[in-house]
């Protein structure tokens, strides 16, 4: 070790005598010994490694397993200035492009059955976001979602995220806030990131979960967060409700234009989500559904949110409806195996907009995925869904099954998949007893 160091103290020497205003430039041996001049048997070494200083451009997770492109991005290229290294800004770009083959078989008219092409990009985003000082940072994204999707053409874009995030405030991260359009945890699966998550349809359940309470679950609101010591981890929040062009009866259909102009709301909505990691090195660092066969982790979680006060008049009938969502959730992953699980009940669900029968609805899904290392991190996956739509009534019952396989080519910034999915529907849900088949191939490009 002595001789390293004395030979690195002698190499700087010498370059700095050598070198009046270039790059200074070092080599090093198999045994460590540094060098001015390059050869066969010596590599490079960084000198701003060596400095310790910060780079003032990142990308590549070094962490990252080496996947067979490579190794994969962070979220987003980071900019850091060079004279104030606590102010940066972020910029990236999310796409995710979706062929497939929908078959769909009516049970009370074969003359009904369909079967359509098509080819739609599912996600197209440009993220950014800035860093003003080492508490506070801004985030937002800009997006066209389900672009050439069936027959609705280019679609138009429009703000997703748009939050500022304090960070440990009072130095501590048990205390953290975000505020205005952020992602509140009605569910794990609708808040792991798109870029994230295993198949890019999630299920239809958590969807709904997605709408029940604010609007696409980031309905501009402000909320606390924290953990401790990664073993509890916490949300509260409050803020904007429902969006009445989201709003669906029990049968899943939507209110007339002439209702949707009638519906009021006379409250905020408020609640929140614990998370536990009970068990010593098991802690859930990250929301992801994407490990790579690296570590492991167990949680469990609960929320509850109510969205109060909620008044609608369709012509025919007019009354006040309270919604509340109850969430349980259940992750582990072990290596290559992954286990997701989650639980949904529905309070102040309205069985036909005409009817003023209110009741409850309740849902769940499981998913599992496998990540084969020795294939280049191909990694099958299923998961199977069942929604009971609106409790106690026939035919309101809606079930999905999912298989597939992704190809982690470069981790999340490359990645291709292939999905098979049937769908059963109720006769009691919008446009009755069916069956759905689709055939979906998926790629997405994120960095």
């Amino acid at each position: 070790m002595g001789k390293i160091v004395l030979s690195l103290i002698a190499a700087l020497s010498i370059s700095a005598l050598s070198t009046s205003a270039g790059e200074i430039k070092l080599y090093q041996n198999a045994n460590g010994q540094v060098f001015t001049t390059p050869a066969t048997d010596r590599t490079d070494i960084d000198m701003i490694s060596l400095s310790g200083a910060k780079k003032s451009i990142t990308i590549v997770d070094n962490k990252s397993p080496d996947f067979l492109l490579g190794k994969q991005t962070h979220i987003n290229m980071k900019f850091i200035a060079d004279d104030n290294s606590d102010m940066w800004l972020k910029a990236g770009v999310r796409i995710q492009g979706t062929f497939e083959n929908v078959s769909t078989n009516y049970k009370s008219d074969v003359n009904k059955d369909t079967s359509i092409l098509d080819a739609y990009l599912r996600r197209v985003r440009f993220e950014v976001s800035a860093g003003f000082n080492k508490w506070t940072s801004f985030v937002m994204d800009i997006r066209n979602d389900k672009a050439n999707f069936e027959d609705k053409g280019e679609q138009s874009f429009n703000v997703g995220d748009a939050y500022v995030k304090i960070k440990k405030p009072f130095n501590t991260s048990l205390v953290n806030f975000k505020l205005y359009r952020a992602k509140i945890d009605i569910s794990r699966s609708e808040t792991v990131k798109s870029a994230r998550v295993i198949a890019y349809d999630r299920p239809k359940v958590a969807d709904e979960a997605a709408q029940y309470i604010t609007h696409n679950r980031r309905g501009t609101n402000i909320q606390a967060y924290g953990d401790w010591e990664k073993k509890i981890h916490y949300q509260i929040a409050t803020g904007d409700g429902v969006y009445s062009g989201k709003m669906k009866d029990a049968a899943g259909a939507k209110l007339s234009k002439q209702t949707k102009d009638d519906v009021t709301q006379n409250s905020f909505f408020y609640g929140g989500k614990i998370v536990l990691s009970p068990f010593d090195g098991w802690e859930e660092t990250k929301r992801t559904e994407t490990y790579f066969a690296q570590g492991k982790h167990f949680e469990i979680g609960a929320a509850y949110w109510a969205s109060d006060h909620i008044n609608y008049d369709d012509g025919t009938v007019a009354q006040k409806i309270d919604h509340t969502l109850t969430n349980l959730e259940m992750s582990a992953h072990y290596k290559g195996l992954f286990v997701q699980a989650e639980y949904f009940q529905f309070d102040g669900v309205v069985k036909a907009w005409h009817s003023t029968e209110i009741g409850k609805s309740s849902g769940w899904y499981i998913t599992s995925e496998y990540v084969i290392e020795e294939l280049n991190y191909l990694a099958p996956f299923v998961r199977y869904e069942s929604w009971d739509k609106f409790k106690g009534a026939d035919g309101y019952d809606y079930t999905a099954t999912t298989a597939g396989v992704n190809w982690y080519l470069k981790g999340n910034s490359i990645k291709a998949g292939l999905v098979y999915q049937t769908e059963n529907y109720g006769t009691e849900l919008d446009q009755g007893e069916r069956t759905v088949s689709t055939v979906r191939l998926t790629s997405q490009f994120f960095f």
